[in-house]
């Protein structure tokens, strides 16, 4: 029995993103109204902005943060640096997709004049500001303007207090659904686990309550993506992560990993053997595994600085390992 801590699965996970690249490649009839977008540039999007996030928390010089890079100018490529986004936003000047994939390269530093001027005109229009959201998602669009260097078209305290989170709701009520609204409301809030001290004090206090129950359920109907975004919500709140009622979901996510360093969405994944049905159903978990495997690491490696145990900060806690088999990877 092997213990390793959080950069040890971050690796492991963006390596098997790495092998499994053109698998994100996007086809060249990509603004065709027929080409679905949830199954070619969602998922490209959901790899830029994850792999930005990674790079952005990562050690300079270590195998994560090289991977994140590398992974993350794959994107930019696949979207021929910004261009594609604006041919799909000329196109549907409704949609929001194209800004909030644009946003996780922007926040990278990775610009596209043509695309910013466009969309601060569209963006300006009385249809985009009055668009019928949900408020998870217009808090998305908020942020996205701004990591685009846009002006966001609203304010953003009063869009948080409207979503799910930001109304404290009763935590028995907390569903898939729900749960997936408040750990990207929190990453609209943090910046993606960067800016924790962003995070409104009573938001902090129910999620400080209730996160242990919530991992504890989502660990026992073994929904693994919902898993780690959890964990990542636990890594981007205020102070160091909680290592006892952290430890626990983090090991169960070690057991649930596949030999290849993947990890299913659900229980052991599908049924199915194709390989293209199986990664459709574990791209996004094994990522988001990453991001919180990621976030975790850099937050501990703070809370042991030497500011923090001069009596600065907090005193660190002792390192999340998570078990495995010999080889250092899951089942």
């Amino acid at each position: 029995m092997r213990s390793y801590l959080p950069d040890r699965l971050a690796l492991e996970a963006l390596e098997w993103t790495q092998r499994n690249l053109s698998r994100f490649e996007l086809p060249d009839d990509i603004t065709d109204p027929d080409t679905d977008p949830n199954w070619t540039m969602k998922p490209v999007g959901e790899l830029a902005q994850l792999s930005s996030s990674i790079l952005g928390v990562s050690e300079p010089g270590g195998g994560v943060h090289r991977l994140a890079g590398e992974l993350l100018d794959f994107c930019w490529r696949q979207v021929h640096e910004g261009m594609t986004l604006l041919r799909i936003f000329r196109e549907e000047p409704a949609a929001t997709y194209p800004l909030e994939i644009y946003a996780a390269f922007a926040g990278a530093g990775l610009r596209h004049p043509g695309f910013e001027e466009f969309a601060s005109s569209v963006c300006a229009t009385r249809s985009w500001r009055l668009a019928e959201q949900d408020p998870n998602r217009r808090l998305g669009v908020l942020d996205a303007e701004r990591r685009s260097g846009l002006t966001p078209h609203g304010d953003f305290e009063p869009a948080l207090r409207r979503t799910w989170l930001g109304g404290l709701p009763e935590p028995w009520t907390m569903d898939r659904g729900s749960g997936y609204h408040l750990t990207h409301t929190v990453f609209h809030i943090t910046r993606w686990g960067r800016a924790p001290h962003r995070m409104p004090g009573d938001l902090e206090a129910y999620l400080g309550a209730w996160l242990p129950c919530w991992l504890d359920t989502c660990v026992e109907a073994a929904q693994w993506d919902l898993t780690c975004e959890l964990l990542a919500v636990g890594a981007s709140l205020p102070g160091p992560p909680d290592v006892e009622h952290l430890a626990p979901a983090w090991e169960s996510i070690g057991r649930a990993r596949r030999s290849d360093g993947s990890l299913p969405e659900e229980g052991t994944g599908p049924a199915d053997d194709d390989p293209g049905t199986t990664f459709a159903y574990s791209y996004h978990s094994t990522l988001a595994a990453a991001f919180a495997a990621a976030l975790t690491a850099s937050r501990l490696r703070t809370a042991a600085s030497p500011r923090s145990a001069s009596g600065d900060g907090p005193p660190g806690p002792s390192p999340v390992t998570i078990h495995g088999d010999p080889n250092g990877r899951g089942r």
